[in-house]
């Protein structure tokens, strides 16, 4: 791996270092960013069908990325899952918006705000406690494990989301 190559992979995996240097979990210092950055996003975007594609293409980006940095920055470490490593939080974190947000009608700034919200803290709630099949996808190896279980609790997150909105909303 060329210093290029890693240098670039530790400031994705990192989240453009955040992991390092946010003084917080790694679960939180990858997904409250996202859920703030998300939300930021969606106040300047007013139809659900852009906020979906925004969304879905952020969580690409970041999911592939997420995976190829993640595989070389846990090599450097010499640790399969290293805790600065929150790429895979960020996925995580804008998969459970995209999977909810198309299921529901245009959200106001105001509900915004409480939706980016109760998504962050379901996405964390998943993300920690990891029912299964969360905890297996950690196991899978290499950058696939350290990004799958996030993606997984994300998709948990999403349901869970989408259902108390129904009720509560």
């Amino acid at each position: 791996m060329t210093g290029h190559s890693s240098r670039l992979a530790r400031v994705i995996s990192t989240a453009g270092g955040l992991g390092e240097k946010l003084p917080a979990p790694g679960t939180t210092a990858g997904s409250l960013p996202a859920a703030l950055v998300w939300w930021a996003a969606c106040l300047a975007i007013t139809t659900t069908s852009a906020r979906v594609v925004m969304t879905a293409v952020a969580l690409v980006v970041s999911a592939a990325a997420g995976l190829w940095a993640s595989e070389i920055e846990a090599k450097r470490r010499g640790v399969s899952d290293p805790g600065p490593i929150v790429i895979d939080e960020v996925a995580g974190q804008w998969l459970t918006y995209l999977v909810a947000l198309p299921f529901l009608p245009v959200l106001a700034s105001r509900h915004l705000a409480i939706f980016a919200a109760a998504g962050f803290l379901l996405f964390r709630l998943f993300d920690v406690v990891k029912p299964w099949p969360i905890r297996a996808c950690e196991k899978l190896p290499g950058g696939i494990g350290i990004v799958a279980d996030d993606l997984a609790a994300g998709y948990f997150a999403a349901f869970s989301l989408l259902i108390g909105w129904k009720i509560f909303g």
